[in-house]
């Protein structure tokens, strides 16, 4: 006989949904050491970071919830070729002309790719094997493989959490949304500089029957994949 599909139940909003591990993949967006550490560019824009490593702790447990329970990890980082090959003359343009994409920062040159605080913050590392989509853009779909990765392992499913609510998570899950991938995002494990815009961009997500996808807590995914595991 046929082996039953495993079936992990999470309650969320608008409604509960049922989802299997192996079709399910955890993406972090962006916890990167400049934009959550004190010292980094997104503290030197006077942005206080402690609202975005809140975040952190959520992240971390449901990080190690999806590894035991088997899930495919991805993680995700913003950021540019040294030689800004890939960064749209728009882009660099924005901000303070002293703190621009590229220019000197406090952790390395702004938002390009090796410097130290591009790097993901210690407590959500990478394990190896856990493929990590290094994205030019907001989005994590835009100039990456990311869609490659999730077709050979036949992924449906996406739990969803990271940094900011309002931009790089909201990109990515519309992005995702439009492809046909079911999106959860995982609010408090997701943060933004501006409070506001974080619940704002959360309410986007599960209005209208769930427009974009479903919202969920950390707690309730992890138990959820307590089972699962």
């Amino acid at each position: 006989m046929p082996t039953a599909t495993p079936t992990v139940h999470l309650e969320a909003e608008p409604s509960a949904l049922a989802f299997d591990p192996a079709a399910t993949a955890l993406v972090i967006i962006d916890m990167q050491r400049d934009f959550l550490e004190p010292g980094g560019f997104g503290e030197s824009l006077g942005n206080d970071v402690s609202r975005l490593a809140a975040a952190i702790e959520p992240a971390a447990s449901l990080l190690d919830a999806a590894r035991r329970a088997g899930l495919l990890v991805i993680h995700t980082r913003e950021g540019h070729r040294p030689d800004l090959s890939d960064a749209p003359p728009a882009k660099i343009a924005r901000g303070a002309p002293s703190a621009r994409i590229g220019d000197p920062g406090p952790m390395g040159r702004i938002l390009i790719r090796g410097e130290p605080g591009h790097d993901i913050v210690p407590a959500l590392r990478p394990l190896p094997g856990e493929p990590v989509i290094d994205k030019p853009g907001k989005g994590a779909f835009y100039a990456t493989d990311l869609a490659g990765i999730l077709s050979a392992r036949r992924i449906d499913t996406l739990l969803v959490c990271g940094v900011t609510t309002e931009v790089c998570v909201h990109t990515t899950v519309r992005e995702a949304n439009d492809r046909g991938y079911r999106c959860v995002v995982i609010a408090d494990a997701c943060a933004s500089y501006i409070p506001a815009f974080h619940e704002a961009g959360l309410a986007m997500i599960k209005a209208q029957g769930g427009i974009f996808g479903w919202v969920s807590q950390s707690a309730q995914a992890v138990s959820a994949l307590g089972g699962a595991a």
